[in-house]
């Protein structure tokens, strides 16, 4: 899902800007319906905002994530025919499961700019692009998939009960032994300077749900993005699965394995995970 993005401002704007969102975010939504905040959070992701993000080089992404994640879904396999994409923003990593597999994906997004985008750019006849007005799946059986992925979602809200919601809709719709895996930034090594980004201020130690500023750099030199995220312990993570009734559940802090000249020749990818990978079987 894409996260609340703020360009084309100052730092000590941004920072302000950042700070102002996230209140009124937790004063609006705290208590909200999930409708309620999948509309509002919707809303913030209209025009350049959505174009912006799509430019976003994910090479640490396409490097050490995303394979993390199909390796642990079985993309690739016979037996995962069906994938679901939540929150699958401008639609790269949907077009990057058909095209390492057979599967057909389910995209899902509450940002119609977002799915615009997708289906404009990154169409492919097995990939179904669906929006979610309130973050549900009501649109979709009992059972009626093999594997599902949330790659930078539950790091958008601040809302403990959305990432509950999210987990339960994906048990949901998942088959008897289907798997589900969560990606986001590594809580453990924010405020640390990748190759694309940071997530988190350097020496900083956030608390459960707290406001994290990150930042990701544009092609071309331009103003890097500024985003709004909000901090999960790794528990958090193995606690929300494990109570939406998923077992089995792993953890994988996965570190660049091979030297990429795309990197660098010391990059931080190297000795230090940039993501966390948390994942488990319906």
């Amino acid at each position: 899902m894409t996260p609340y993005v703020i360009t084309g401002v100052d730092q000590q704007d941004a920072d302000t800007h950042a700070d102002t969102h996230a209140d009124t975010q937790a004063g609006t939504h705290t208590d909200a319906p999930a409708g309620t905040h999948a509309d509002a959070y919707a809303d913030t992701q209209a025009g350049t905002h959505a174009d912006a993000f799509d430019s976003y080089d994910d090479l640490p992404e396409r490097l050490i994530g995303y394979p993390a994640v199909f390796h642990a879904l079985g993309i690739g396999s016979s037996a995962v025919r069906t994938v679901l994409d939540y929150g699958c923003g401008p639609g790269k990593v949907a077009t990057r499961v058909v095209e390492a597999s057979d599967a057909r994906v389910v995209a899902v997004d509450i940002a119609p700019r977002m799915l615009e985008i997708a289906r404009t750019r990154r169409p492919h006849p097995r990939i179904d692009y669906r929006r979610s007005e309130d973050g549900g799946l009501g649109f979709l059986a009992d059972g009626s998939l093999d594997a599902a992925m949330a790659c930078f979602v539950f790091t958008t809200s601040g809302d403990i009960a959305a990432l509950h919601d999210i987990a339960a809709e994906a048990h949901r719709v998942l088959r008897a032994g289907g798997r589900f895996a969560v990606l986001d930034a590594n809580p453990r090594t924010a405020g640390i300077r990748f190759s694309t980004f940071r997530s988190g201020e350097p020496g900083r130690v956030y608390t459960k749900g707290e406001r994290r500023r990150s930042r990701r750099e544009l092609p071309g030199g331009g103003a890097p993005l500024e985003l709004v995220d909000h901090h999960w312990p790794c528990q958090t993570y193995l606690d929300v699965l494990g109570k939406a009734g998923f077992t089995d559940l792993d953890v994988h802090e996965p570190v660049l394995t091979h030297q990429s000249a795309q990197l660098g020749s010391d990059p931080a990818e190297a000795g230090h995970p940039p993501f966390l990978v948390v994942s488990g079987v319906r």
